[in-house]
């Protein structure tokens, strides 16, 4: 905001007349203070600390590190890659018409090496001075600064204070008020002139440019003042007078004074700098100042009051309301009255050069009231060695100074307790020189650098701890030398004697030295406050937002200000710069250390896994690239190889200065507004500071090095009236502006930013930076490194790695030092030796004492202790050290300057004095040698080249070879190279094609024999590749190339032996033509075809020799492979060898082996058509075979061999068909062979494309056995399984019925207990406790249930015999059983069904079954377990013979029968007598069912059917009908259909032939146990022996009536038995009738069934042969089939067909055709349809039992069987 003073105000505390950035006061900072303040007496002031933000407390002892903020949200800034990033605009029309500075827009590719690309746009950007760099896209790092520990320092920036001109103009307005007032005439107000306030400094300049007050006087130039005044008044006259009277009454007087007191204050000045003013004053360290800031004085600054009294007079009083807001934490203001006299015009902003001046000497005050302590230092809290560019150690030691060096107002450089005297010569670099191991101050304001120092003023011998006003500045002396006149301005004392010119009297009022009336030119920027980014930010956005919020105008359409433009920042920056009248203050956080604050770039330390860490255009990267010479620098410079950052606000400005040591610049924007540069190019940098000088000359008075000091700006436009080019860029977020060497730059930024800068140095630096040294040396400032230091470090440190690009640069500006160092070396040793005519230690090595100490070391020193004292520089060659003060001079001022009390001639001849070299004249010579040779290895091989081309003649080219090798081990580009490279690669290719035809190695001879013989064959590769080689060998290429050599014009050996071998070539062609003329043998073409392979050339002669020689070699090789057995290949290959060698087809060799391949050929042809024949005839197998060996024809050996391989496999097949038939008709049917040994040879026969002889009859007997294995299955009831199945099934048949059948352990028993359930104490039926059994004592394991096992899984007792039963063998589920639910087993109740997997086979069918084994031709598998069947099925029914008497039993034996018939249940085999016995006994002693048990003559499976095919098409398709399926499917289903009804037919006509026969009658000695009266107990029968088969009964159903209430069940609740579902099948239900009684009428034949019961074995024994046609071989072998089963049918047979039958029989076994095999066939089907009819009427029942089960509501019987039926069906699934 304005500052516009009212009247009556002359400023106040906390600077309410300057226009501060923004009411926010610094946060980082505490506002609790004290208001210390005091009244004004006798010259004495209030000193109040405090600042333009109110009160300023002393800086906080707190590390950076500690403080915490809140974080800065990089969203709301500018940032690339962000939707806030600013578009770049198109080029505005700028102030002043300056011109845009070029931008680069870099490639992927270029943007790989920055080094590379700076070099590239170096010659057209350096033309501008500075240049901007927008990276590609893809290249956006991170920031990685924690924004929340993140915290800096500022610097306030009164804008129009850094203009050089008014900066100028308002020092020479306070100096000029403090005079008059101290000559008591107070200048209350400017005067006025034609209305308007005359600017007095102005006035000064415009007569001093014209020759001063006499001369304007003279000349009367008044009215020529006045016009460039801009005075335009009508009446000139009085506008001269006017002019004149205001410059003799304000001027004169001052500036007479000016003439009598500069020479004394400037000679004051040259003392306490240590020399002359010219140059330059020597930046040596300042003492602290006594004040916190230069403000701290500011509310009495007599500037500020002329600023107040400036503005009072153009704009009037100003309103109350229209100040500056004062801080929330300021404390209350002070009124002061304004002093008399004058009021400067600057007095709303600017700070006085000298209002806040101190001494250097004075000691600081001890009252703590007036005085701000300095800070404490502190070291750094991060001690580290690491020496990386994220994190080095500071070098910022309490002496040394960083880089912007500005006003010594700030900070407090002097020593603390007299111990820095050293170091104060060091602290006045402008950049912080180097980062030593030293400790880091990390306190608040820690990054600041130190201002421009003050000079180093010549201490006087009086106490530090002194009052300053006690003793004059001068002598040092008190009061008792006379009065001490005390200065307003700087506090100190001077005796009126000791002044110049001196006063006599005491002043009684306001007095001020001369030093500050003529002013010393001390100008910095005030400390600023501490922030976080964040708090910066809000900081910068509210400064902006009201500064601009009513200077902008209305927008028409959005009814509000416009928004800022970057135009108008830009103007309003100039104008508020130059305005005299209105003082803006801002911040800006410049020259921050990465080192302690850390940088934006990620680092590797503490981002290792980022790319952009290692990035080459990281900002700490790039001064260590490869290519920048500042990696031969051996510590690191804060600045210059560490980057520094700065965060700036809107204003906020950098003035115009080149880059240290003229080195290159980048600096990159990380995020924010706008940063506006301004260049200057180097070829205009004298311009610009002449037109510095011209413009304020005054500042440079006492202040000639003020460029160095970047606290000065200059209007564009002054600088382009001086004629220097000016350019500008704007510099937006993620771009780079490169600054060029010696190019001054400006700029200032547009709001809120953070931007990271370093140096770096490429090759073409060092001219530039070897001037800005010398330059630092002339104006003695200290520079930021040595030089010299890095040229030799780059000279000695690289050894043998230096490269010519490196030695380049480095030769010339060490040739450049060298010569300095040895010519002022030489200086000083002929000033050394001008009065000593001894011998010299430097330059002889007498033995004779010098009085120079002289030492030559290479040893590192600080460098403090090679530091000049005088120039600054550092003598790193050579340095003279004076002993007695210890101070250092370079060789240039040694001796010559002042460094003790010794005089000049003394020092000189080195009394108390040290001469130190680090090299000797010889090892610089030797350096500087080394590094030129490389430099000039270019050069010199060019000149060898030259000279080898200058000698004339042809140049050997091994020379030129060793001249090309060496240039290509030159890493450079040298001009010559390519074309001698080329002519070596010309005259190469001739010595490599010419070796072709010299070298007589073979592989170099022959690469491939068949293209050597191109003339004589084809080659099968590549045409074009032959033609190649075709050309390369032809004979004329040898003289080409003889040609050649003569034309490129140069000489090698290989010259002379291809001229050599020319020559051979023709003797060779002379001799091959004498040969062919005359004929020779074998031996001599071979020998004339090797010499002339040889040459490596093609040759007529040589292809017709070639060709002799190889007919002559065929002609032999066919001759010895007659009578051979060759292959068909081998002939073919013989004869296209003879045709491509075009042997005459009457050649007797051609001819005999062109018969035999067509013979071979036929051959083949037969072979294979009787191969692949479906029957091979053999014998013409066995003709060719025999026809190959015969004749010797050459076939393939794979036809020979496949037909050896047939004729093998069918031999010995028809052998073992052969020894199989003997075997079988072998008597002994133990001999005969197995049947597994038959079906194995049979898998062997399918092999073969035609079967051997006998193969038919094999394959009939082996249908004859698996016709008993399938008679086997059916009785199993496995009819559709696998053959293979019968066996394992018996077998699993075996194991069951070895269990069931067990007479030895398993004994009748009382009921037991299994082992998992206590004893019960219920007992049995004769009241013995029932016993459990002891898994210890074998004897005692109890076994349960019908399969006579060990307990197991689930186990049901039955509640009448009280045996368990396991669950699985009866089918019942678990889930379906509940504890109290009572069961009924099969045993008890002969209706409850019992689950069967398989069909159980009758004991006499196994017998019947097994009897057939000797008439069979093999021997079966299964014949052995068989036999243990029936063995151990008999030996059971032998046990049991005694409790099957039907007149011995009785009700006692009830247990016994059903322990039997439980085990007899159990078994896989059907004993259907003793079955049906048990049976019917137990219903009679314990009847459960109220019907009696019916005949049990078959024992079939209980498993539900499988579905035929027709029903799973049906189910698949889910219809019921097949005409209901879809088209395509309809004809498979009618076939099945078909199938099915043929099937049912075939059955039908079955059972019509059997019920054509009559009913049979029994006879009274029937042996079958069905037709026996059970309930009687005198029937006359009860032996088995002779039992035959049981006939069947007559089929007829039977059904269970409802249970009565009296039945056996009805005290069971819970026990609903169901009807008996078991598989009954032809049975009939029995009646107690049916069975003969006692008293009955005897025992008479009796019906018990109808005709077509009786089997068709049965009609044949008894005489009757329906169904057979005997008189055929069919019926014949039909009824022998059936009859041979028993004793009685071979006895038939005997009767009916003879005696004999059964021989005859077996004799014509392999003779007979397939007799009966259609019949058999027929009798399956039928067998299969009547499976299939019965397992329909099962599948109806069952579902009406399902359905019948889903009404009952509890568990019963019937729910039992329904759950075997489900896991019947799970287990078949």
């Amino acid at each position: 905001m304005v500052s516009t003073p009212s009247a009556g105000h002359s400023g106040g505390v906390g600077g309410l007349n300057s226009a501060n950035g923004s009411s926010r006061a610094s946060p980082a900072v505490g506002t609790n203070a004290t208001n210390h303040a005091s009244s004004t007496t006798n010259g004495s002031k209030s000193k109040t600390q405090v600042n333009s933000n109110g009160y300023h407390p002393p800086n906080p002892q707190v590390t950076l590190s500690s403080m915490r903020s809140a974080p800065l949200d990089l969203t709301s800034v500018e940032r690339r890659g962000q939707a806030t990033a600013s578009r770049e605009p198109s080029k505005r029309n700028r102030p002043y018409g300056l011109e845009e500075a070029p931008t680069y827009r870099p490639t992927e590719d270029e943007w790989k090496d920055p080094f590379e690309y700076v070099r590239k746009i170096t010659p057209e950007a350096r033309e501008y001075g500075i240049c901007k760099i927008i990276p590609p896209d893809s290249w956006n790092p991170d920031f990685a600064i924690d924004t929340e520990k993140f915290h800096f320092r500022t610097r306030k920036q009164e804008l129009n204070s850094v203009e050089g001109s008014t900066r100028a103009n308002l020092s020479y307005l306070d100096a000029l008020a403090k005079f008059h007032r101290q000559q008591g005439t107070n200048l209350n107000r400017l005067p006025y002139v034609d209305k308007k306030p005359l600017d007095l400094y102005r006035l000064k300049k415009a007569v001093e440019s014209r020759g001063g007050f006499e001369k304007v006087c003279k000349t009367k130039k008044w009215a020529e003042i006045g016009r460039d005044l801009g005075y335009s008044g009508k009446i000139m006259s009085s506008l001269s007078t006017s002019l004149k009277n205001s410059y003799d009454r304000w001027l004169t007087p001052y500036e007479n004074y000016l003439r009598q007191a500069k020479p004394g204050v400037y000679q004051q000045l040259e003392y306490e700098y240590g020399g002359p003013l010219t140059p330059s004053p020597a930046p040596s360290p300042m003492k602290r100042s006594t004040v916190n800031t230069p403000s701290s004085l500011r509310a009495e600054s007599p500037a500020r009051h002329a600023s107040d009294a400036l503005q009072q007079s153009l704009n009037g009083a100003k309103q109350e309301n229209d100040r500056d807001t004062i801080m929330a934490d300021a404390p209350p203001i002070t009124s002061q009255p304004a002093s008399g006299g004058f009021t400067a015009i600057n007095s709303g902003g600017f700070t006085p050069v000298n209002a806040g001046f101190t001494s250097v000497n004075r000691p600081v005050p001890t009252d703590p009231k007036g005085f701000t302590p300095p800070p404490k230092r502190h070291g750094s809290p991060h001690p580290s060695a690491k020496n990386t560019p994220d994190f080095r150690p500071s070098g910022l030691g309490p002496a040394t100074a960083l880089k912007r060096q500005l006003s010594s107002d700030s900070l407090d450089s002097a020593r603390k307790d007299n111990n820095t005297d050293k170091d104060d010569s060091e602290s006045g670099s402008r950049r912080s020189k180097r980062l030593k191991k030293e400790t880091v101050p990390t306190v608040a304001g820690s990054h600041m650098s130190l201002f421009r120092p003050s000079a180093p003023k010549i201490p006087a011998s009086r106490a530090e701890s002194s009052n300053p006003a006690e003793k004059c500045e001068v002598c040092g002396k008190g009061d008792e030398a006379g009065f001490i006149a005390v200065c307003e301005s700087c506090d100190h004392g001077y005796h009126g004697t000791c002044l110049d010119p001196p006063i006599k009297h005491k002043p009684d009022a306001e007095w001020n030295c001369h030093r500050c009336l003529v002013g010393d030119g001390q100008f910095g920027f005030e400390e600023g406050g501490l922030y976080s980014l964040k708090q910066f930010q809000e900081k910068a956005a509210d400064f902006k937002q009201g500064y601009f919020e009513n200077r902008l105008p209305i927008d028409p359409v959005l009814n509000c200000p416009r928004p800022v433009t970057e135009d108008d920042v830009e103007r309003e920056f100039w104008r508020l710069v130059t305005s005299t009248e209105e003082t803006v203050e801002v911040e800006y956080g410049a020259d921050i250390h990465c080192t302690t604050h850390g940088s934006g770039f990620p680092t590797a330390e503490r981002n290792p896994c980022d790319p952009y860490s290692t990035d080459p255009w990281n900002l700490n990267v790039m001064p260590l690239h490869p290519e920048s010479l500042f990696r031969h620098i051996k510590s690191d410079i804060s600045g210059m190889t560490v980057p520094w950052v700065y965060v700036g606000m809107i204003f906020s400005t950098f003035c115009w200065h080149n880059e240290d040591h003229f080195a290159y610049s980048i600096n990159y924007q990380h995020f924010g507004a706008t940063k506006t540069w301004y260049g200057i190019p180097a070829s205009d940098t004298d311009k610009f500071e002449n037109a510095m000088r011209e413009a304020v000359p005054e500042l440079f008075e006492t202040q000639p090095d003020l460029l160095f000091q970047l606290v000065t700006l200059l209007t564009p436009e002054q600088l382009k009236k001086a004629g220097v080019r000016v350019y500008a860029l704007d510099q937006r977020a993620g771009q780079l502006v490169i600054t060029f060497p010696q190019a001054y730059h400006a700029g200032f930024n547009h709001g809120f930013n953070f931007n990271e800068a370093v140096n770096f140095a490429p090759s073409d630096w060092e001219p530039y930076g070897l001037a800005g040294v010398e330059r630092l040396q002339q104006f003695r400032r200290q520079p930021c490194f040595s030089h010299d230091e890095l040229l030799w470090t780059a000279a000695e440190g690289t050894g043998s790695g230096l490269t010519i690009q490196t030695a380049k640069w480095l030769a010339p500006a060490l040739e450049r030092i060298h010569k300095r160092e040895l010519e002022q070396r030489e200086t000083f040793i002929t000033k050394h030796q001008e009065d000593n005519h001894h011998p010299c230690a430097l330059t002889s090595e007498s033995e004779e004492q010098c009085s120079l100490a002289f030492e030559v070391s290479s040893a590192d020193v600080p460098e403090e202790e090679y530091q000049c004292a005088y120039c600054k520089c550092y003598a790193y060659l050579s340095r003279f050290k004076c002993l007695q003060s210890g101070k250092v001079l370079c060789i240039q001022h040694a001796g010559n300057h002042a460094c003790c009390d010794m005089p000049e001639r003394e020092r000189y001849a080195g009394h108390q004095h040290k001469l130190y070299y680090r090299k000797t004249n010889d090892q610089l010579h030797e350096t500087y040698r080394k590094v030129a040779d490389k430099a000039n290895l270019p050069e010199a091989w060019e000149d060898k080249y030259e000279k080898l081309l200058d000698e004339g003649g042809k140049p050997a080219l091994k020379t030129l070879r060793n001249l090309l090798s060496e240039g290509e081990r030159i890493p450079y580009d040298l001009p010559s190279l390519p074309a001698l490279r080329e002519f070596v690669d010309r005259c190469n290719e001739w010595v490599e094609e010419a070796t072709n035809y010299t070298v007589r190695k073979q592989q170099n001879r022959r690469k491939n024999d068949k293209v050597w013989q191109s003339g004589l064959r084809k080659s099968i590769g590549n045409s074009s590749q032959e033609q190649r080689e075709r050309e390369l060998r032809r004979v004329e290429n040898i003289y080409r190339l003889i040609e050649d050599a003569e034309r490129i014009g140069f000489d090698c050996p290989e010259i002379q032996h291809l001229q050599e071998r020319a020559n051979a070539i023709r003797a060779f062609q002379k001799n091959a033509e004498q040969y062919l003329e005359r004929g020779c043998g074998q031996e001599s073409i071979e020998e004339l075809i090797e010499e002339g392979r040889a040459f490596n050339v093609d040759m007529p002669e040589l292809d017709k020799l070639s060709e002799i020689l190889e007919q002559t070699k065929w002609n032999a090789k066919a001759k010895s492979n007659r009578g051979l057995f060759l292959t068909l290949k081998e002939v073919r290959e013989l004869l296209e060898e003879g045709n491509r060698l075009e042997m005459p087809l009457y050649n007797d060799n051609m001819r005999y082996f062109g018969d035999k391949y067509q013979a071979g050929l036929q051959w083949e042809a037969k072979a294979k058509e009787l191969i692949n024949a479906e029957v091979v005839h053999y014998p013409q197998l066995e003709a060719l075979s025999n026809q190959v060996q015969v004749n010797t024809l050459p076939v393939t050996a794979e036809t020979l061999s496949a037909v050896d391989q047939i004729l093998h496999k069918q031999r010995e097949a028809h052998r073992q068909i052969i020894d199989l038939t003997e075997r079988s008709k072998d008597p002994d049917y133990k001999k005969r062979p197995k049947y597994t040994e038959v079906v194995e040879i049979m898998k062997k026969l399918e092999d073969l494309n035609s079967k051997p002889t006998g193969t038919l009859d094999l394959e009939k007997e082996q249908r004859r056995h698996e016709d008993w294995m399938r008679k086997g299955k059916k009785l199993f009831g496995k009819t559709n399984a696998p053959l293979h199945i019968l066996k394992s099934h018996m077998d699993y048949v075996l194991e069951r019925n070895l269990a069931c059948f067990d007479i030895r352990n398993d004994t009748p028993r009382l009921p037991a207990e299994p082992a998992s359930r206590a004893a019960s104490e219920e007992r049995g039926e004769e009241g013995k406790v029932r016993r459990t059994w002891d898994i210890n004592d074998p004897a005692l394991v109890e076994v349960f249930c019908i399969c006579r096992r060990i307990e197991a899984g689930m186990m049901i007792e039955c509640e009448l015999c009280h045996e368990w039963y396991h669950g699985k063998c009866l089918k019942i589920a678990r889930g379906k059983v509940k504890e109290d639910d009572k069961y009924t087993c099969p045993i008890c109740d002969w209706r409850v069904k019992i689950p069967r997997d398989a069909a159980r086979p009758k004991l006499e069918d196994l017998i019947a079954w097994q009897e057939e084994i000797p008439n069979l031709p093999f021997q079966p598998d299964e014949e052995e377990v068989l036999k243990k069947i029936i063995d151990n099925a008999q030996k059971f029914r032998d046990h049991i013979a005694a409790f099957c008497n039907p007149v011995l039993t009785t009700a006692a034996e009830a247990g016994d029968q059903r322990f039997y018939l439980r085990k007899i249940e159990g078994a896989e085999i059907l004993l259907s007598f003793e079955t049906n016995f048990f049976r019917q006994e137990l219903h009679k002693w314990s009847p459960v069912a109220p019907d009696p048990p019916p005949v049990l003559d078959v024992s079939k499976s209980t498993r539900k059917p499988r579905p035929t095919k027709l029903q799973k098409m049906l189910a698949q398709y889910g219809v019921d009908d097949p005409e209901d399926l879809p088209e395509n499917m309809k004809s498979k289903a009618n076939s099945l259909k078909r199938k099915a009804m043929n099937a049912e037919a075939a059955a039908a006509a079955a059972q019509a032939a059997a019920a054509s026969s009559n009913a049979v009658l029994v006879p009274p000695n029937a042996t079958s146990p069905s037709s026996h009266s059970f309930g009687s107990s005198g029937h006359p029968f009860l032996s088995r022996s002779s039992q035959p088969s049981t006939p069947a009964l007559t089929s007829t159903s039977h059904a269970h009536p409802p249970q009565r209430s009296n039945s056996a069940s009805s005290s069971r609740p819970g026990s609903s038995l169901r009807p008996d579902a078991m598989d009954m099948n032809n049975t009939t239900g029995l009646h107690p009738d049916f069975f003969m009684s006692a008293g009955s009428n005897g025992p008479g034949p009796r019906l018990t069934a109808s005709d077509p019961s009786l089997t068709l074995e049965e009609s044949l024994l008894r005489g009757s042969d329906d169904g057979f046609n005997l008189h055929t071989d069919a019926g014949k072998g039909k009824a022998l089939e059936l009859l041979r089963r028993t004793e009685t049918g071979r006895k038939r047979a005997e009767e009916i067909f003879g005696p004999d039958v059964w021989n005859h029989n077996r004799d014509d076994a392999f003779t007979r055709s397939n007799i009966g095999h259609n019949q058999q066939d027929d009798d399956r089907d039928v067998d299969r349809m009547f499976l299939d009819l019965t397992n329909a009427d099962d599948d109806e029942d069952a579902k009406k039992e399902r359905q019948r089960e889903k009404e009952r509501l509890s568990v019963t019987a019937d729910s039992f069987e329904a759950e075997r039926n489900v896991m019947d069906m799970e287990d078949s699934d």
